[in-house]
């Protein structure tokens, strides 16, 4: 068993610092999910043979069809304890490696597919708070085998499994009927590439009139999953380069503005990439140089358009985190080569902060550097804090800790983004109620108290809600951030109130739990913990 280690802090500096969190967590961080009691349920594969964590009480895993080892009796999963920065193991039966998961709208932990015996299993983790919780398996509750998919959570409380490797079409979860299969999703085939695929884990959003943005290789679709039918069909990003799995770039869908009057908008973000011909390039041995662009379309225009801009760093295999403020975090990754086992060169250390409300030609700004390269298999996800974890970076097989460029990862750190700055305490709002774990409904009223201790500038406040994601290869799924209409009232000295009308319905924001913060100069407040029922 690992013994946890104090936080330590190894940079300090005005724009963003880090936190070393976990020295040895004994898994590599390739698939991180932060749940409604504050822990974090991260995993690796099976088939790496042993790993640095003993499961308890003497349990092994027996499966005979494992690539690696058929009896281990070390873990492959983990759930990551925030306030005590502990490690508890955790047991999965069949390989999760690749996989893809999101969050019910009851809080458990839904993941599907994997590799090899667990390529049709889902598996299911329910939080609790004794520590008895493990992940429950069935083992055929796919219909198709999932490597490489995305799955995004639907307003109706089911979630749609979105291709993989192999697979042009898509499944839900849970299924309606026995009877009910797969469906055949064209877009895939169009967007495979010979020999390289680069769409694999496709970027889904649900977009504000429920149908779905689908990203694949260069080009995406609006898609009517109810009908089965194409909606629109959006141009080609400007200059053709594939940004989805090998040629690994990340997407967020932009902050919603919800109640604002009007029709509600949509953007997508998507940033960096490799270009045609990257991962052939690298598997011999030629690394070209990693996509420095992003493309931004607004999806709801009736005639959507992309938007280039250009980043300060070139970034392949890095991940997007919309931050309590609706800012964006871009980190993680490498500057040459492509996603791959050592395909990919020249880490990328400084994360970059893009914030999507400034002018175009003012939005990034780099952030100060960790020390440890997150090359493939790295992840990150945002905390109840504000804090960003980050983890991972395992480019090899059977936790390779020497003679390789880049070594197995079994670290865990934070990001602290320049917000979390002590100098901005007095402005830095706290939530007084409602309390975490409160259940509200759609389109009402909710009541925010808050404190500021300084002087607070009414018109610089807002209120968010953020949807945790699942993390993996470089893409969170089922990301989404929502800033609520409000009106700001004085309740007595350094005490406010705040009125927000909860999202209109399921298409803006699926039923489940969210994290809600206020934000107050673009500070935000920890987040509690609300259900949209």
């Amino acid at each position: 068993m690992l013994l946890p280690c104090p936080w330590k802090i190894y940079t300090r500096a005005a724009v963003g610092k880090w936190e070393l969190l976990q020295s040895n967590i004994g898994i590599s961080a390739m698939h991180m999910q932060l749940l409604n009691n504050n822990k974090v349920i991260i995993f690796d594969r099976t088939d790496f043979g042993p790993s640095n964590i003993s499961l308890p009480n003497g349990k092994c895993r027996n499966d005979p069809n494992d690539t690696a080892l058929q009896i281990d009796c070390t873990a492959h999963s983990v759930e990551y304890d925030i306030a005590l920065n502990t490690i508890r193991p955790l047991m999965v039966l069949t390989d999760v490696w690749c996989s893809s998961a999101a969050v019910m709208s009851d809080g458990v932990l839904v993941q599907t597919g994997g590799f090899n015996d667990g390529e049709h299993a889902v598996r299911t983790y329910k939080p609790c708070n004794d520590n008895s919780c493990d992940w429950q398996e069935i083992r055929s509750g796919l219909a198709q085998r999932r490597w490489y998919a995305t799955n995004h959570l639907l307003p109706d409380g089911r979630q749609i499994v979105i291709g993989g490797r192999r697979q042009f079409n898509y499944e839900f979860y849970p299924k309606k009927s026995s009877a009910e299969k797969v469906y055949n999703l064209p877009f895939l085939v169009q967007t495979n590439d010979p020999r390289i695929e680069n769409n694999l884990y496709p970027f889904v959003f649900l977009n504000v009139d429920g149908n779905l943005f689908i990203f694949a290789n260069n080009r995406a679709i609006l898609f009517d999953y109810i009908k089965g039918v194409l909606v629109r069909t959006y141009p080609a990003v400007p200059g053709g380069d594939p940004r989805s799995y090998p040629s690994t770039g990340s997407a967020v869908l932009l902050p919603l503005k919800n109640g604002h009057g009007g029709a509600i908008g949509a953007e997508v973000l998507v940033c960096g990439g490799a270009p045609k011909g990257a991962y052939i390039n690298a598997e011999n041995g030629n690394f070209v140089g990693a996509l420095n662009t992003c493309g931004r379309i607004r999806i709801t225009d009736s005639n959507p358009a992309w938007v280039m801009e250009t980043m300060p760093l070139a970034r392949v295999m890095g991940d997007m985190v919309i931050l309590p403020n609706g800012n964006v975090l871009i980190i993680n990754g490498a500057s040459k080569g492509t996603a791959g086992w050592e395909l990919g060169r020249v880490p990328v250390l400084s994360p970059v902060i893009y914030r999507p409300d400034n002018r175009i030609g003012s939005r990034f700004e780099v952030q100060n550097p960790s020390t440890k390269p997150r090359m493939y298999h790295s992840s990150a996800i945002l905390l109840h804090d504000g804090r960003v974890l980050v983890g991972g970076s395992n480019p090899h097989t059977y936790y390779n800790f020497t003679r390789v460029s880049f070594p197995t990862d079994l670290t865990l750190e934070a990001f602290l983004p320049s917000y979390l700055n002590p100098n901005y305490a007095n402005i830095r709002p706290q939530i007084v109620s409602p309390v975490s774990q409160s259940t509200t409904g759609y389109g009402q009223l909710l009541v925010v108290q808050f404190t500021v201790s300084s002087m607070l500038n009414k018109d610089l406040v807002k209120v968010t809600i953020v949807a945790p994601s699942f993390t993996t290869h470089s893409f969170s799924m089922n990301q989404r951030l929502l800033v609520l209409s409000q009106n700001v009232t004085v309740l007595g000295k350094s005490t406010y109130q705040v009125r927000v009308l909860t999202p209109g319905s399921g298409n803006l924001a699926p039923g489940g739990y969210y994290l809600l913060f206020v934000v107050h100069e673009d500070i935000p407040s920890d987040g509690i913990w609300i259900r949209i029922n």
